[in-house]
């Protein structure tokens, strides 16, 4: 299940592993404490988003704690060649050991969606079985 999350929920948490999917359309962070967050865009017709940066030092997000989980946005610089309507997305996570931002680019025709979401994956708990003995 995916809920909602605020990015400020992953401050203080650490962080075990980030998982990039192939297609650079997901990514999931893990941390110590079992929880799971993505960063990803449900896509539509006549939209794209993706991962056009990922950071080298992806070490230093492990390990340590986060300080700081910050989301930033622009749709006035550096336009790409041929989109009718963009947005970048930057989402920036440091700890003490160093810091690492993610570039998102959303390209559509100006009626979809350009967003990147932020959620955290809850596990579904199996319904208790009512049988009777």
């Amino acid at each position: 299940m995916i809920g909602g999350a605020k990015l400020k929920d992953l401050i203080g948490l650490t962080l075990r592993s980030i998982a990039i999917n192939e297609h650079k359309e997901q990514v999931t962070l893990t941390t110590v404490e079992g929880r799971q967050f993505i960063m990803w865009h449900c896509q539509d017709c006549c939209e794209s988003v993706g991962l056009t940066d990922i950071p080298d030092n992806l070490d230093d997000l492990t390990g340590s704690p986060l300080v700081t989980a910050e989301k930033r946005t622009n749709s006035t610089d550096d336009p790409p060649e041929y989109a009718e309507s963009f947005k970048w997305t930057f989402y920036e996570f440091a700890t003490n050991k160093g810091s690492a931002t993610f570039r998102w680019l959303g390209e559509s025709n100006g009626y979809y969606s350009e967003d990147v979401d932020f959620d955290e994956i809850t596990p579904t708990v199996p319904a208790a079985s009512g049988g009777v003995g």
